[in-house]
């Protein structure tokens, strides 16, 4: 059992789903962007982790164009060496186009959790020897407008099959890198963290998450962010590294 056994058993699990109004339209990364997906399984996700950092579910113009956690195409691209081709979903919103490594919109989440294990870990391969981060849900919502919706904002309903599949890939990939901290980015994701690893042995909290849309994470979330790692008991490398970008 491989990480990219586990992403392929999810992605048949969520594919049989089915969601009713306000969601219009669903992308599914893990089936269009298979293969830059499982190219970043396949070079960072061998072997055991201390840290696994959780995000909550793909954003448009991140992991939806490069099938990378919080994958803003430059940092996909240009620190993580990560570029394939992308197909594209059988019916796309007009908003949101599927570009793959061309989309010009630069994904500020994903600029800001790369660009921070950067700047701390200098290279991919030195924070992957500590960490791997991975999204709790791998599809994106969004309504007839293009407008994104988060897993949490789905009906009851529709919110338990979808969460009853992330919750044992979830459980598959700690099994595999057998972290000793779960983090997630964002109350959602450590939420549902404590649900589906509850009879686990770990170490759950969360970390702010780098979205500009929360005040707080516009105000040094690398520095926050941090702080909130060092107070969980992780410990970081000791130097920060200078990058042009």
């Amino acid at each position: 059992m491989k990480l990219q056994d586990t992403a392929q058993i999810l992605a048949a699990e969520v594919s049989a789903l089915t969601f009713a109004t306000p969601v219009a339209l669903v992308y599914h990364p893990l089936v269009y962007a298979w293969e830059a997906h499982s190219a970043y399984l396949e070079r960072y996700g061998q072997g055991c982790r201390s840290v696994m950092l959780l995000g909550m579910n793909p954003g448009p113009f991140g992991m939806a164009q490069t099938g990378v956690p919080f994958g803003d195409v430059e940092m996909v691209r240009n620190w993580l060496g990560i570029e394939t081709p992308v197909g594209r979903p059988p019916v796309e919103h007009p908003k949101r186009p599927i570009l793959g490594f061309q989309c010009p919109r630069r994904e500020v989440s994903g600029q800001r959790l790369w660009g921070w294990a950067r700047a701390r870990f200098g290279s991919p391969e030195r924070f992957f020897a500590q960490c791997f981060v991975v999204n709790y849900c791998p599809l994106v919502f969004m309504t007839e407008t293009g407008r994104n919706l988060t897993p949490d904002a789905l009906p009851a309903d529709e919110q338990a099959p979808l969460f009853a599949a992330c919750d044992r890939a979830l459980r598959s990939t700690v099994d595999l890198l057998e972290p000793v901290h779960v983090i997630g980015i964002g109350r959602f994701a450590e939420d549902r963290a404590r649900a589906a690893l509850a009879e686990r042995d770990l170490q759950i909290g969360r970390i702010l998450h780098p979205s500009p849309a929360s005040p707080a994470a516009n105000r040094d979330w690398a520095g926050q962010a941090e702080r909130g790692l060092l107070q969980l008991g992780i410990s970081l490398p000791g130097r920060l590294y200078s990058h042009s970008t």
